[in-house]
């Protein structure tokens, strides 16, 4: 991991106190741990605290697992054997994702996005969101699909323009993930998830916010810059 500085966790219990301690700015995560705590646990743990960027890296291969991954709070999965140059770019689309999270929008992008009636609204500014009158946490990610789907709003954004939106160019086949998000957001932000007002499926094609925005704008923008440090399992 040339450019980087990495804290390597044995087992999951010690990657647990890593990330307490040194609070990475991306964990690179093996799903089969020594010990009596595996990927998925350390993964659902940290999620319950951090917003740092998961990447999961395991042999296994088969759709079920990576969807599992995913719904514990994974920003992305990894299939071994790979090489060390697929393993960076997935590395600088994570932290891409998670430093224009905290830079907050530029002099292009809006300060704040609310749905006409209200219901949710995205602060690109303060990194919060509200469904009613409650506020919601969101990883790195299901904030920038958020911010996405509500900057485009009544438009369908096919799988690969989200994907590459919102993960990287190095990604547009990758439509699992979308799905896993998706319902996750909807989990969130929808008032009845299982039928979706707001994020709706266009099948075969993509997802749209459906109902009109209110967009808000402001002059003054801030941005933070800070170092990189990973922890791998």
């Amino acid at each position: 991991m040339s450019g980087y500085e990495v804290l390597v966790a044995e087992n999951g219990e010690q990657a647990i106190e890593l990330v307490h301690l040194h609070e990475p700015d991306l964990i690179l995560l093996d799903l089969w741990l020594p010990g009596e705590m595996d990927g998925m646990s350390v993964c659902a743990q940290v999620r319950q605290w951090s917003q740092v960027p998961i990447i999961v890296v395991s042999a296994r291969t088969d759709e079920k697992q990576k969807v599992q991954a995913l719904d514990k709070g994974a920003d992305d999965y990894l299939t071994k054997p790979f090489s060390n140059d697929e393993l960076l770019a997935r590395v600088r689309a994570c932290l891409r994702r998670a430093m224009s999270v905290s830079e907050g929008p530029n002099v292009q992008q809006p300060e704040a996005i609310t749905s006409e009636d209200g219901y949710v609204s995205i602060d690109l500014v303060r990194r919060l969101v509200r469904a009613g009158t409650q506020e919601m946490k969101l990883t790195p990610t299901e904030f920038e699909l958020l911010h996405q789907l509500m900057l485009h709003a009544g438009r369908v954004m096919t799988h690969r323009a989200l994907l590459r939106s919102v993960w990287g160019p190095e990604y547009g086949e990758e439509t699992d993930y979308l799905r896993v998000y998706v319902r996750q957001l909807r989990l969130k932000i929808e008032k009845e998830p299982s039928q979706p007002k707001y994020i709706l499926t266009e099948p075969g094609v993509g997802y749209v916010f459906l109902p009109q925005v209110i967009v808000a704008r402001e002059d003054d923008m801030q941005s933070a810059v800070s170092t990189t440090t990973l922890l791998e399992t």
